[in-house]
């Protein structure tokens, strides 16, 4: 299962930087699409491995908002 994992991460990764290379956010869903034909386990931990990415880096982009706008009320 380390080999699905492994290969699974590392699409999710490159497909997110393509995704906003060519400015597709949907990329990964025609991606898992190709994968569905072939490989349920592979499709599967792939749109895990997205998700993850994908959720992460919406949870980042907040905790530093806030964090951006809790310095600047507390510097006036």
């Amino acid at each position: 299962m380390a080999t699905v994992d492994t290969l699974a991460a590392k699409l999710a990764e490159d497909t997110i930087k393509a995704q906003k290379e060519l400015g597709n956010d949907r990329l990964f869903v025609e991606i898992g699409e190709v994968l569905a034909a072939a490989s349920q386990s592979l499709e599967e931990a792939f749109l895990t491995e997205v998700r993850i990415r994908m959720a992460e880096e919406k949870a980042r982009k907040l905790l530093i908002d806030k964090v951006k706008a809790a310095r600047a009320a507390t510097a006036q």
